[in-house]
């Protein structure tokens, strides 16, 4: 019998990712948790196998409705939980904030109380289980104290977001579940990781939107911009949901944490710089700060240190961040070329 794994945001960038890694490297059976009014943009192409029940399944649930939650655990049955979904946007949560953390936290307490409760009534019932936290966690780290080789795991919590405190209590839930309840729970906390399909709210595919945009001929040769100076290092979320196949994979440790990211770090400047560069328009666009879209604290420093991961799975990113940046303007490209009309954000 084929393996299940369950995936909440299954309709987000990372979710639809890890749906397109799983049918493509494994004979699992996914099952992806999305509520009603999700956009189904991102998995318009698992469409048609949805509908054949071609080794995919849509069960609709949401992180604050406990009862749909413990429904779709029970249906599912799931070998493996990858826990994706979350409010993730950071500057919504200074004016969403409660939303947030109800989301995120108790979201995610809701969600490992269902699998815990399935776990009680079938004692031969063991999932493996990722909780999906952030590097935000980590926040605002001052440079005479973030440590030379980057951010590792047993780095001070100091988040400069309602998003990042949310976080913190996802990521504290998952080891208390492994550690109270003997359940195989693991946290990470991805660093900045993008891609096709990254949503338009964050900072590198806003920029390839608006540049795409430009090129169409459909706003000013103007790319709005927030804080350009905020270090960042970069992975694809193609690598990043190999890495998260690896965790649950790869003889996984109830209770453990590990930072995940990629091999290239630059300023948020520098991104916009590179994406700019590769645009028909290149000479034509002039950059425009945005109060709008500053953050009144912004962690701008996340750079991380993966080793803790590495030396226990063997994971290493492939993909470029070229490649990467290349990939999300391209993106970006086909959705204007398909006629899509969008916010100017």
């Amino acid at each position: 019998m084929s393996k299940r794994a369950l995936i909440t945001g299954i309709t987000g960038m990372v979710g639809s990712h890890l749906a397109d890694f799983l049918l493509e490297n494994t004979d699992w059976e996914v099952y992806g948790v999305c509520r009603w009014r999700s956009p189904l943009d991102n998995v318009e192409h698992l469409l048609e196998r949805v509908n054949k029940k071609d080794r995919v399944f849509f069960e609709y649930a949401d992180l604050n409705d406990e009862m749909s939650l413990i429904n779709v655990v029970h249906k599912a049955k799931p070998d493996y939980v990858f826990h994706l979904a979350a409010q993730s946007y950071p500057l919504t949560s200074f004016t969403a904030p409660i939303d947030t953390l109800n989301t995120n936290i108790l979201g995610t307490c809701r969600l490992l109380e269902a699998i815990r409760l399935e776990m009680e009534a079938d004692a031969s019932y063991q999932p493996i289980v990722h909780v999906c936290a952030s590097s935000e966690v980590f926040g605002k780290i001052p440079a005479e104290k973030k440590p030379k080789d980057g951010i590792h795991e047993e780095c001070p919590f100091h988040p400069a977001s309602p998003y990042a405190i949310s976080k913190v209590g996802t990521d504290l839930l998952g080891r208390y579940y492994a550690e109270a309840y003997g359940m195989t729970v693991m946290t990470t906390r991805m660093f900045t990781h993008t891609g096709p399909r990254r949503g338009d709210v964050f900072h590198e595919s806003t920029f390839a939107k608006q540049i795409a945009m430009i090129e169409a001929g459909l706003i000013e040769p103007k790319v709005m911009v927030g804080n350009l100076k905020s270090l960042r290092t970069y992975a694809d979320v193609r690598d990043a949901v190999r890495a998260y196949y690896m965790l649950v994979t790869v003889n996984p440790v109830a209770g453990e944490y590990y930072n995940i990211g990629g091999s290239y770090t630059c300023e948020v400047g520098d991104t916009l710089r590179t994406l700019i560069s590769y645009s028909t328009k290149k000479d034509e666009i002039e950059i425009v700060t945005d109060p709008e879209r500053l953050r009144p604290i912004d962690a701008d420093l996340q750079v991380p240190d993966c080793r803790k991961f590495k030396e226990h799975t063997g994971w290493e990113p492939e993909i470029s961040f070229e490649t990467t940046m290349h990939d999300l303007l391209d993106y970006w490209r086909g959705r204007v070329k398909d006629g899509k009309v969008f916010l100017t954000r």
